[in-house]
This record gives structure tokens, sequence and C-alpha cells, in this order.
């Protein structure tokens, strides 16, 4: 089983002797890097991190552009920035910095914060592009960044701050950031994130408006900076007709202001939006269209719509983050229990006289072979229903009903062995959501995959290894938070995911979350004070091996309490005094206990076992 790899994987991984390896030439196995990290302490969830694979998502964008405009004897240049609201962290920023020199790769902000982030890391002359509500001081770090020798253009999403740059230029230094005009396009995306195009969405210039800003632009004398115009129909476009759609309302929007006199717009800006494959599960991709066919219908429309108009054929901008940043990171969590393993016939304590159902639960059991699998686990969830039943009405007691339990789980694991994961068939999946098992795993999905609480994204998952095992048990994964909705459940439609039944007494068992890299860490929240997990960089060596570098342990709980602004000296003071006070110990057990306390306090708050 390959858990859809062919479908979500982009050749980034393979299976090979039953483990998940990079897809290079010596192909290293994940669960080998994750054990030796571990072999030095480390314990908890880790967030791996593979710069070839950002790298190569950067290649692929800038040779499919390139190919295009040689296809279609394109004029205009192409560029890309990434957006740091996606991963502001340094363990992903410095590496794409880094890793996109070569391509002149920008960055694009959307804060104070970020552009400052901007600023002091973008590479020289690379772009930077400023997107966003603005107030004096942003737009004032916007001429600051000019006057720096920084290629930088505003996006203006309102008249408001339009005016406010025209103020700024009469204040500030000879310098001037570059002029960008967010266009409020009819046109809109697909998917959840559709709203962020359209005539009602939230960003950008009306038709009316776009007139009133080249119009004060002229007056002003600054319409020789106004370089760019922006627009973004949303993440994750998972069809190409609405970016065409798009693309073709700009591209006449473009050629229509430098009709008007704006003759320095060189650039259209398509913003984001270039999906990543998710899907695990389904028969094919939920992306209809290859990065060729993008860069295809790209360079093709605005060149047709700039020669229909006598116009100059524009610079193309992208700020595809998603695209870029979802496949480099790979979340890593061990299995720490599997609830039905409680479940055993050691378990059992059946008496000499044992009421019916206990009974024929157990002739069930004991009889159960392939030819009466499916119709022997219907009786045995119908006969545990009815042991509970007879519970409440005080027919059965505390004994028979844990002999019921454990007589049903063995029924069930037994039935799931016997007919397998045959995903082909509807009647067993189905049953299959009735008798999942529960992993618990050591991560949170508040802090790691948040998407997937708010928002309902699937993100791939599978073992580490034993994948040239059969996997037969519908798996059901809960994470450590104290709140039900920490759980991916097994969904027979749409999440059908099958794992191993495994004893965690004698082996370990990893479980990695691909396509992380993208949003989820820097939307992750702190439920339970559960925090970023500890972090490593793996770079593979041109000899085929790999490096473990950059490793950033998970915050220790005295950091967690004073980011939440807790006095973590009075903590301690006061923790301390407690305990001297404490009369049920004495002195040398108080010791003991303090030192046992500050530990604690110096570790981080994921759960710490062999596994």
């Amino acid at each position: 089983m390959n858990y859809g790899l062919n479908l979500w994987g982009d050749s980034n991984f393979v299976i090979d002797g039953g483990k998940v390896c990079l897809n290079t030439d010596y192909k290293p196995a994940i669960i080998d890097i994750v054990k030796d990290i571990r072999s030095d302490g480390y314990r908890g969830p880790l967030l791996l991190r593979f710069p070839h694979l950002i790298k190569k998502q950067i290649v692929q964008i800038y040779s499919n552009f390139e190919r295009a405009k040689r296809e279609f004897d394109y004029k205009g240049k192409f560029n890309a920035v990434y957006p740091l609201k996606v991963n502001q962290y340094p363990g992903f920023v410095k590496n794409i910095v880094h890793i996109g020199k070569a391509y002149n790769y920008g960055l694009e902000a959307g804060s104070k914060a970020e552009l400052l982030l901007a600023m002091a890391y973008n590479n020289d002359n690379a772009p930077i592009t400023v997107n966003g509500f603005k107030d004096n001081e942003l737009i004032n770090l916007g001429f600051i960044a000019a006057e720096m020798g920084h290629n930088i253009t505003l996006t203006i999403e309102g008249l408001n701050e339009l005016k406010t740059i025209i103020r700024t230029s009469k204040e500030r230094f000879s310098p001037k950031p570059n002029i960008g005009l967010r266009i409020r396009l009819h046109s809109t995306g697909s998917g959840i994130w559709a709203k962020s195009g359209g005539i009602n969405s939230k960003f950008g210039l009306t038709s009316t408006e776009l007139i009133e800003a080249v119009n004060l632009l002229k007056k002003e004398g600054l319409i020789d900076y106004f370089t760019m115009i922006h627009f973004h129909i949303g993440s994750q476009i998972n069809e190409i007709h609405p970016l065409k759609k798009a693309l073709t309302e700009a591209g006449n929007i473009y050629a229509e202001l430098r009709k008007m006199g704006a003759t320095n717009l060189r650039a259209i800006n398509l913003g984001g939006g270039l999906a990543v494959e998710y899907n695990q599960f389904g028969e094919e991709n939920v992306r209809n269209y290859t990065l060729k066919e993008y860069a295809n219908d790209v360079v093709y429309l605005l060149k047709t719509i700039a020669n229909q108009k006598s116009e100059t054929e524009p610079d193309i901008f992208i700020e595809s983050g998603r695209f870029v940043s979802a496949p480099h990171a790979v979340l890593v969590a061990p299995v720490l229990e599997l609830f039905s393993q409680e479940y055993t016939e050691e378990k059992l304590a059946l008496k000499d006289s044992n009421p019916p159902v206990i009974s024929e639960l157990y002739d069930l059991y004991t009889n159960i072979k392939a030819a009466n699998a499916i119709e022997y686990l219907h009786d045995a969830i119908s006969h545990l229903e009815g042991v509970l039943t007879l519970f409440d009405l005080g027919y059965v007691d505390l004994i028979d009903r844990s002999n019921g339990e454990i007589l049903a789980h063995l029924i069930m694991k037994k039935a799931v062995a016997l007919f397998g994961n045959k995903q082909s068939n509807a009647e067993l999946l189905k049953l299959q959501e009735e008798v999942q098992e529960r992993y618990l795993v050591n991560f949170s999905m508040f802090q790691s995959l948040p998407d997937f609480w708010g928002l309902e994204q699937n993100f791939p998952i599978m073992p580490l290894d034993r994948l040239d095992e059969k996997a037969t048990l519908s798996a059901s994964i809960w994470d450590i938070t104290c709140d039900s909705d920490g759980e991916i459940g097994f969904d027979a439609k749409k999440n059908p995911l099958f794992l191993h039944d495994v004893d965690l007494e004698k082996e370990q068992y990893f479980l990695g979350f691909f396509l992380v890299g993208a949003y989820q860490e820097v939307l992750g929240m702190s439920h339970n004070l559960f925090v970023h997990p500890t972090e490593a960089t793996i770079l593979v060596g041109e000899n085929g091996g790999y490096e473990v570098k950059d490793i950033l342990e998970s915050q220790n709980i005295l950091d967690i309490l004073d980011d939440m602004d807790y006095d973590v000296n009075l903590i301690k003071d006061t923790l301390n005094e407690r305990i001297s006070k404490s009369e049920l110990v004495d002195e040398k057990a108080k010791k003991q206990i303090l030192g046992e306390l500050y530990l604690f306090l110096s570790d981080n708050g994921y759960l710490k076992t062999i596994q």
C-alpha cells in the first residue's frame, strides 16, 4: 500500500524496503533520520525540513515560465516573490532566501514586522512587494526600504493609502518605492478561499477608484512610479478556468491603464493560488492542471491581450507561497497507544455461569472464520449493544460488561484480520468505521495541523515503515490535547486511513504528516500550551547521504509561560515557598522535589516515553 503517494508525492518520496525514503540517489529512509535525531535524546514530535524540496519547487516555477516565454516568444520578464505570511519561521525563510538568490527570488510582506524581516534578509536587487492594509508607519518603512536600495513596490489597497504615499513622498528623501495598485476583479477563484476574489472581496480598487488613482498620480507627478497591478483570486486554485478568466480581465485593465498614460506600468502580479495536491485517497488529482499548463496559459493569454491592444507585454510576477513551501516539511510523531490493545484474552474473567449474551459472544469468537467473518462481526456489534443495555438495566454486572467489551473487540480484530482492508468493498469500509482503532499520537493537532481543525483541510498521513506489510486496522488518530476536536477520524469516503496492528511494548511506530510546510506552523495554536515541535533541517549531500543540521528543540515550559506574560521568577519563587512550607515531607525530600520541578520547567511539554 502506497498511501496515495502517486497522487500527492510529486516524486519527492519513494517506498523502498518497506520504508518511506527521500527520492534521491541514496534514498535515505525518513525513519532512519528520525531515529538518528532521537538517539541524541530528543522526544516528542519532530518537524523535518528538506531544503532540496524548496529548491525543486523554485526551479520548477522558474523553468516552466522561462520555457513558456521561449515557446511563445514572450518579451516580458518573469519573477516571483515569496509571501512571508505562509511561513515566517527562520528555519524556512533563511533557506528560501539562500536558495532563491540564483533566481532573483524576492519576498512579499503584509505587515510592519514582515517588511522589516524582508528588509533584513532579502537578496540584493531581488524584489520586495508589500500587500495588505497600511498605516503611515508601514508606508514610511516602505520609503526607508527604497532609500536603503531595495527594489520595493507598495501595493495600494485603497485611495487613502495612495494619499498617504503622496504626502510621505514630499517629506522624505529622493529615492521612492514603486507603486502598485491592487485591482478588484469580478472574476473569482474556487473552493473555500474563493472569496479572495470577486467584486465583494476584501481588497482592491474598483474601476472607478483605479481611474481616480491614476489621475491623482498624474496630478502629483508620481505616475512614473506606478509600475504594477496586482490581483489575487484565492489560495489553492484547483481549476485553471477561473485563473484564465481573471487573467483576461486583468490583462485588459493593464492595457487600459497604460493607454491612460501609465507608461511605466510594466508588471502584472497574479498573487498566489497555485495549488498543492493534498488528495491522498481519491482516484484522481483534485488539481486539474499541471504547472506547465499554468505557465503556458498565463504567458499565452497576457501576450495575446497585449498584442490585441498594441501594448507592451507585461512582466509577470507570482506569489505562490503554498506551492513553494508546503512540500518541504514533514511532521513525524510517535504513536503512544492503540486503545484496543487493552482488550486481550488474558483480561477475560469468564464465570462458571455467564449470561447468555456473553456465552454467545464467546461462541462467535471461537468459531469465526473467513466465510462468516462479516456475519459474525455484525452479530458481535449487536451483542455488545445488548450487553450495555442489560448493564444499564441492572441485569448484568461490571465483570460481564468487561467480558462483553473484550470479546466484541477481539471478534472485531479477528474479522478485520480475516477480510483485510479491501477498500473496494463498500460494505467492508462501512463496517470499518464501526470497528476503527484509536491511535494516540504524540502531537497537537491545533499546533501542527490547524487547517485540519479549522478548515477540514486534509494532509497525507502514512506510517514511515512496515510498508511491505498489509495495514488492516481502520485508523482514527487522536492527538494528546484534552480536546475532543483533536481527532482525525476514519471516514470510509473521505479518509479511509488504514494502519498496522503493532505491539508498542515491543516496537516503535511513527506516523508522517506530509505537505505541512505552508501556513501550519504560523497558524499553530498553543492549545494546552503545546507549542512548535522540535525541528531539524536535513541536507541531502552530493554523495547521496544526509546531514542533520540546525536542531531547534521545542520551547521549554518556562519560556512558554514567559511568552504568555507570566512572571516566571514569581512562579519559581512561589513553588519554592510552597514546598518549603509543606509538612508532609522532610527537608531532604523537599530538595529532591524542588529539583524535579525545576527539571520539568526546563523541559518541553510534549509527552516523554520510550516511543
